[in-house]
């Protein structure tokens, strides 16, 4: 056979494959891998938050009508609302335990559809809003070593209705909601400082008509205390105590939005020398859909997604943005923060808009972003899945450093036939190329401290490790990672910290001791739950869990 028939057979396979509705596994590792973990959990992943006993929360909306798992124990849930089953004894919450690979059902009371979340200092997970029934409600998951442990609602718990709001922690450990349909404003929770709502112009100003542009704001708490609030195409910095504006952000080049439902996707980048005075923050934002993509789709014109990233350093007296182009247009992509600092694009349509059946094209490559590279060299694509992932999917990291993948349902109610992209109910896992066992002689192992160990702010902390092959000292580093709630191609909450190493001593026996200092402050690091990794030459450890006070 000659080299261009073989080739060519090559490329040939490679189609063929990629069009069929068969879930792969890649064995190719040099760009990351794909796993199927679960043909179907029963519901779509709308919503996804991993807690700190190493199960994920996922949940969808209860007004799809019946999903495909069962309540326990005969139980079933009577909804009064419209569109609803009045009587409806399936789920649409599960609980998912990554060591397993097991689910069970969980029993939301009601609406939970296109909400938002927080992880509190306890540890539990505090989920705010919905639709109709759900929109005012606060529902409270504690995690617990048994299995029966569920949701817990508050009627009424919120001031205002929300409705694709935003959550994030505040460093006094309270849940600051922002925005939400036709909600200009902001509240907090719990409500024993402050009860009401705050008004805030910013939202009403970037509300794009008949196509609003501005919802589920891609929130920040910077490293002054303040919020940096991005919605539509611009931002502002926020100090919500005063509830005063205290810097305006420039227009992103173009003017394109990035908000829902023109939905891209941002995150913080990680946060480095955390003991310097000038310490500083940069903000990335990447694809989105040109402005008018949301009505063209609504006429059956799906404009091609935007190609751009932004990326922004929110710190600097006089801050611009400065544009990147990605490999391959995205719209409703998400952004993961992975433990070694890179930013993995992953989900989302090439054309389009977030609604229902406003997205085709799915990307199937997710993208890796390298910060620390020289801009027109920070994009490398990665291997692709076979399973699209586009409207009301989610992502999150794990703490073995797979990336946890659900969700897909551009439909108004579950949808498994005749339509070009079926209701998707199937868990996989995306593996970055840093989990390759050619790796595994740099990858570090944490002796000490145990999961679940309380560190205290601006401390020296040791961190025993056992790496099996040739250390490089200068390239040990330990990171602290913010578990994110996920939803509508936002991470709320996501934060990585870079706490680098002070001091490296080899222990003998392939083990090492990494001395490092403890963020000081709570605008730097929230209180609460964090994955601890230990990274050296890129290649991360496993996380523990650290509760930081």
């Amino acid at each position: 056979m000659s080299i261009p028939t073989f080739i060519f057979l090559i490329l040939l396979l490679h189609l063929l494959f990629a069009s069929q509705p068969c879930h792969l596994i890649l064995t190719s590792a040099a760009d990351g891998r794909w796993q199927l973990l679960q043909t179907s959990i029963g519901i779509s992943a709308m919503h996804m938050q991993l807690l700190r006993n190493d199960r994920v929360v996922i949940f969808d909306r209860t007004d799809f009508g019946k999903s495909n798992l069962s309540l326990p124990n005969g139980k079933c849930r009577n909804d009064l609302t419209e569109g609803a089953l009045k009587v409806d004894c399936s789920a649409h919450s599960v609980e998912y335990d990554v060591s397993s690979n097991e689910f069970r059902a969980l029993m939301v009371q009601t609406n939970v559809w296109c909400s938002s979340g927080a992880i509190t200092p306890d540890g539990k997970l505090v989920q705010t809003g919905g639709f109709n029934d759900g929109e005012r409600r606060v529902r409270v998951f504690s995690p617990c070593s048994s299995r029966d442990c569920d949701w817990q609602e508050i009627p009424n718990g919120l001031a205002a209705r929300r409705w694709y709001a935003t959550n994030h922690i505040l460093p006094d450990g309270r849940l600051i909601i922002v925005g939400g349909r036709r909600q200009f404003n902001y509240e907090f929770s719990p409500k024993n400082i402050a009860a009401n709502t705050f008004n805030l112009p910013f939202l009403l100003e970037t509300n794009d008509k008949e196509e609003e542009n501005n919802l589920y704001p891609f929130v920040f708490l910077n490293v002054d205390g303040n919020l940096f609030i991005f919605a539509n195409n611009r931002a502002i910095l926020l100090d919500y105590v005063k509830n005063k504006v205290v810097k305006t952000y420039p227009t992103i080049p173009g003017g394109d939005p990035r908000s829902y439902p023109s939905t891209g996707s941002a995150v913080l980048l990680p946060l480095k020398n955390l003991k310097m005075a000038d310490l500083q923050a940069e903000v990335l934002v990447c694809g989105g859909a040109p402005k008018g993509s949301f009505a063209q789709a609504l006429r059956g014109n799906f404009i091609r997604a935007l190609k751009t990233c932004a990326r922004i350093t929110i710190t600097d007296p006089n801050p611009k943005w400065v544009m990147e182009t990605m490999p391959l247009a995205r719209v409703m992509g998400d952004m993961i923060l992975l433990p070694n600092g890179k930013v993995l694009l992953i989900n989302g349509a090439g054309s389009g808009s977030a609604g229902w059946e406003l997205g085709q094209n799915p990307v199937l490559s997710p993208v890796l972003y390298r910060p620390d590279k020289k801009i027109g060299s920070r994009f490398k694509t990665q291997n692709p899945t076979t399973i699209p992932r586009m409207y009301h999917s989610s992502a999150t990291l794990l703490r073995d450093g797979r990336v946890l993948v659900g969700g897909s349902n551009p439909h108004a109610f579950y949808n498994f036939t005749s339509v070009l992209f079926p209701t998707e109910l199937s868990l996989e896992a995306f593996s970055p190329a840093y989990l390759d066992s050619k790796f595994n002689d740099l990858r570090p192992k944490i002796i000490t401290p145990k999961s679940m160990s309380g560190i205290r702010y601006n401390k020296r902390t040791n961190i025993q490790v056992v790496i099996t092959g040739k250390v490089a000292e200068n390239l040990v580093s330990a990171t602290m990672l913010a578990p994110a709630f996920n939803t509508h191609s936002f991470s709320m909450n996501q934060r990585l910290l870079v706490l680098g190493n002070d001091k490296v001593t080899t222990c003998g026996n392939s083990a090492y001791n990494i001395e490092v200092t403890t963020p000081s402050t709570h605008n730097l690091a929230p209180p609460g739950f964090y994955l601890l990794f230990v990274v050296h030459q890129n290649i991360p450890s496993q996380g523990i869990w650290v509760k930081l006070r």
